[in-house]
């Protein structure tokens, strides 16, 4: 399909410093997003001789961890930032197979296209982010010899799970106004399905498990929809668990502010009239400070 030739044994092709800088810049909210994520994740595997890398939707690596006894060895490989892995430049591997087919892939050994390559185990997750499109590959990566399928089944696990809380972390970052509400349990992945909702009680973002468990946009923005239509509005004495949150919610804000309503409002960071208007919904209109409602 690339036209490569597998006998090739250059040493992979480093963007330019400029590139790479323009690179990082465009992605400068995942790199910040990502940083502890990716120290966490080193810190549990780096002592086993693995690097720890996370690059770009095309593939090109912007950031890793390696110890300095291992550096060498990465930097011989290609693993260090400004190479690219996309399928399209070196064929069947961790981070380019990953992003071809959107899924957790491991390419352990002579499962590499190019010969130069088969020394080396590749752990890989896509990362998506809060517009459901791949956004990265989060990549463990090992040229140590006597790395077993087993073991790489297990550094496997860890990355995906990484890499789903990347997600989570994304998403919270870019509706970081929003009221983050839980739609449903985890997937099989460990992905979260969350919604982001407005002041106005408005779906306006979702994860990408959550697209997929209410049959929402499967990526790009999603047309503005009431949480209640998309949650459900079953409801028993008590009202539904959503409700109990926010109505526990707004209790405590009213209480804090000894029954202020333009206080409380300003404490939840919405507006007054949204606030008597949630309050006469959630039932709590004649709200007096002080007076258990449970």
């Amino acid at each position: 399909m690339h036209r490569i030739d597998p006998a090739d044994h250059a040493a992979p092709e480093r963007t330019d410093d400029a590139d790479l800088r323009a690179r990082r810049e465009a992605s400068g909210e995942l790199l910040s997003v990502s940083a502890p994520r990716l120290d966490d994740l080193f810190r549990l595997i780096g002592h086993c001789g693995c690097g720890v890398i996370l690059t770009d939707a095309d593939g090109l690596i912007l950031d890793a961890r390696v110890h300095d006894g291992d550096a060498e060895a990465f930097r011989a490989w290609g693993l260090e930032p400004g190479t690219a892995w996309g399928e399209d430049v070196q064929g069947t591997n961790g981070i380019g197979t990953c992003l071809a087919e959107r899924r957790a892939v491991t390419i352990h050994r002579d499962q590499h296209y190019l010969p130069r390559n088969i020394g080396m185990s590749c752990m890989d997750a896509p990362v998506f982010g809060a517009d459901g499109q791949i956004v990265a590959a989060l990549d463990v990566s090992s040229a140590r010899a006597d790395q077993t399928e087993g073991f790489n089944a297990l550094i496997s696990a860890s990355v995906g799970q990484v890499a789903r809380q990347i997600e989570s972390d994304l998403f919270r970052a870019a509706f970081s106004k929003a009221r983050i509400v839980l739609a449903g349990e985890t997937d099989a992945q460990g992905a979260a399905a969350l919604l982001a909702v407005d002041g106005d009680d408005l779906v306006i973002g979702a994860t990408r498990t959550a697209r997929r468990l209410l049959s929402l946009e499967r990526d790009g923005k999603i047309r503005p929809r009431p949480v209640r239509d998309l949650i459900g509005t079953q409801e028993d004495d008590a009202g539904s668990g959503l409700e109990r949150a926010e109505r526990a919610a707004l209790l405590r804000a009213l209480n804090r502010a000894e029954g202020n309503v333009s206080k409380a409002a300003e404490t939840l960071g919405i507006g007054r009239a949204t606030l008597y208007r949630r309050m006469k919904r959630l039932g709590i209109a004649d709200f007096r400070p002080g007076v258990s409602r449970n």
